[in-house]
């Protein structure tokens, strides 16, 4: 009889200690939920708008143009130039001179291309027409040297509130002048108002 109480004891003990883990697992979880509807609850709020706060400061947002606008911009330079029977290459960058457009239009030169983008990577760099950084190469001659870069004309940028946040880059046609035209064209299709 004695063994047969200390099997029923192990038993026991085992299915006691069971049942007190259950019940502790769901007092605890009781405890969290209550917690989480408490005025506790406010303050951790109130330290995540405090977070943000902190955040926004050592944050900085910038404007981008949507891959549809850049389609706009790149479609409506590479119209002003049929128009006017050029064919030529517009590429459109971001804020951050990353390529989000590229319409080569029949019949450009295969160095178009890479200087369509160069020419939008140069304007959106600098926020000024590609024209007017050309003249800066009279005083600072080593800005050519800037890799990616291309001081011809044929590159304007694209501003919101005074920042640049795209270029447009028109390359093919038989002067910096007419590819220039042809960008701003672009640039005007989408220029925030």
């Amino acid at each position: 009889m004695e063994a047969r109480r200390k099997k029923t004891s192990l038993r026991t003990r085992v299915v006691t200690g069971g049942l007190a883990a259950a019940a502790l697992a769901a007092g605890t979880f009781g405890a969290v939920s209550a917690s989480a509807s408490t005025p506790e609850r406010a303050g951790t709020a109130a330290q995540a708008a405090a977070s943000t706060a902190v955040a926004d400061r050592n944050t900085h947002q910038t404007r981008h143009l949507t891959v549809d606008a850049a389609t706009r911009a790149a479609q409506a330079a590479l119209k002003a130039a049929r128009e006017d029977s050029q064919r030529v290459t517009v590429a459109v960058v971001d804020r951050n001179g990353n390529t989000i457009a590229v319409l080569r239009g029949d019949g450009a030169g295969p160095q178009s291309y890479e200087s369509a983008e160069r020419k939008a990577y140069t304007a959106v760099s600098w926020n000024a027409p590609t024209s007017d950084l050309v003249k800066r190469l009279e005083s600072t001659p080593t800005l050519k040297d800037i890799p990616g870069t291309l001081f011809l004309g044929g590159g304007v940028p694209v501003a919101a509130d005074g920042a640049p946040i795209a270029g447009i880059g028109v390359a093919g046609a038989p002067s910096g002048a007419l590819d220039e035209e042809y960008a701003r064209a672009g640039a005007a299709a989408v220029a925030p108002r």
